[in-house]
């Protein structure tokens, strides 16, 4: 009898196929598929703290899972995970722990893959320096909104020297011409953002909804702020949750979403507008406590291409 107390062992162990139950495939193989998950364990961490979050795919994955549970009533999406919509797992990719230009490339291409197939990519990360390239795997296929949910805005030029590290993904997404709008959601407290990043960002045209913005006036004023009919890609670092919620980030930050706000946000975005990708990063498993974290992030990516599967 296995140790751990888990609900998947009611329903016949952990899932045999990948995140979710759903079929695993090679890198590339896209056939007939309107979803694909991959890992993105890191891209370009910083020399101070690493790959911190290099665990975080795997964790996310064992999160839970059962054998068909696809097939089980989700009562947070209104029906079965997927409904009639496929979804296939390319595993994790061969990151590498020095070459980050490799990294960078290779979730570059993997993005692109998907996108020139038809698929709607869904990374599971991995440092807040991924979506960087993730999203420059939509070269060509603008015009983008780009939806930021985050503690923090990531408007820094560089830290220690490094132009492509999680401080900066906004910065570097606002600098590729098919991105054309940014609506950033929940920053509070202090990160690495100065007064003039601030201001950039701003003259850029991002619309900031901060999370004391969002208690006093809700999630209308964040869907009216993305055009209907929109591209949107969802750009998810999990210290948007509360640390009560997601005890295993970096950077915690008091007075975050609970779970069912971010569904309640997401869902509302996905009636407006097409999700067309999105990544869930910052989730560091060696802080979590009682696999918390690794569920409320693996119950948001699942929520994410349950939406998907539904507008496909």
């Amino acid at each position: 009898m296995d140790d751990e107390l888990r609900i998947g062992n009611l329903f016949g162990g952990d899932a045999a196929g990948g995140f979710f139950d759903i079929p695993r495939r090679p890198v590339g193989d896209v056939d007939d598929v309107d979803i694909v998950v991959f890992g993105a364990a890191t891209a370009t961490p910083y020399a101070s703290v690493g790959a911190y979050c290099a665990g975080g795919p795997a964790a996310i994955r064992s999160a839970v899972g059962w054998p068909d549970m696809g097939a089980h009533y989700d009562f947070d999406l209104g029906g079965t995970f997927l409904e009639s919509a496929t979804a296939v797992d390319w595993g994790d990719l061969d990151l590498s722990e020095s070459d980050f230009e490799h990294n960078r490339a290779l979730i570059r291409r993997t993005v692109r893959q998907a996108v020139e197939a038809g698929a709607v990519p869904v990374a599971l990360g991995g440092d807040d320096s991924v979506p960087i390239p993730c999203l420059q795997g939509f070269e060509d296929r603008g015009p983008l909104t780009i939806l930021q949910l985050d503690a923090h805005i990531d408007w820094r030029d560089e830290v220690q020297g490094e132009r492509m590290g999680l401080s900066s993904n906004m910065r570097r997404a606002s600098e590729m011409p098919w991105v054309s709008n940014i609506v950033q959601v929940g920053a509070r407290g202090s990160g690495s953002a100065r007064p003039q990043d601030v201001a950039d960002a701003t003259e850029w045209g991002v619309t900031f909804y901060p999370m004391r913005t969002v208690r006093r006036d809700g999630f209308a004023p964040v869907v009216d702020s993305i055009s209907p009919g929109a591209s949107v890609y969802i750009a998810l670092d999990i210290d948007v949750m509360d640390p009560s919620v997601v005890p295993g980030v970096i950077g915690p930050a008091p007075g975050g979403f609970h779970y069912g706000e971010v569904v309640d946000l997401i869902e509302a975005v996905a009636e407006r507008a097409t999700i067309v990708g999105a990544n869930l990063a910052e989730f560091a498993p060696s802080a979590d406590i009682g696999n918390r974290g690794a569920l409320a992030s693996a119950r948001i990516a699942a929520t994410i291409m349950g939406l998907v599967a539904r507008q496909r």
